[in-house]
């Protein structure tokens, strides 16, 4: 088994009206790709160092980085980039799980 590909995201909302459209969007195409979300917002507190808390924070877990990847470069997902555009900025990575193969 490979190691797993997760999604790191921390959003700051402009119109939090508006974010639900980004909100649907996105999630079908987490769906889609086959993600499910570990964390989407929340409360959230800084145990040590100088980390400003986000206003969310979002974790999204894929069989892999290179299915996280197809996930973002997806036709699904970049229309939900353009709809989010004006009302949050967000700041997200990718990053590569423990691979638990012994």
């Amino acid at each position: 088994m490979s190691a797993k590909g997760y999604i790191v995201a921390e959003v700051k909302v402009h119109d939090a009206d508006a974010i639900a459209r980004y909100r649907q969007l996105s999630t079908a195409a987490v769906e889609q790709y086959g993600g499910r979300f570990l964390i989407r917002g929340g409360a959230s507190e800084v145990l040590e160092g100088k980390w400003s808390p986000p206003e969310r924070m979002i974790v999204v877990e894929f069989e892999s980085v290179t299915q996280a990847k197809r996930f973002y470069d997806s036709a699904e997902y970049q229309a939900a980039r353009k709809v989010r555009e004006q009302i949050a900025e967000m700041n997200m990575l990718v990053i590569s799980g423990v691979d638990n193969q012994v």
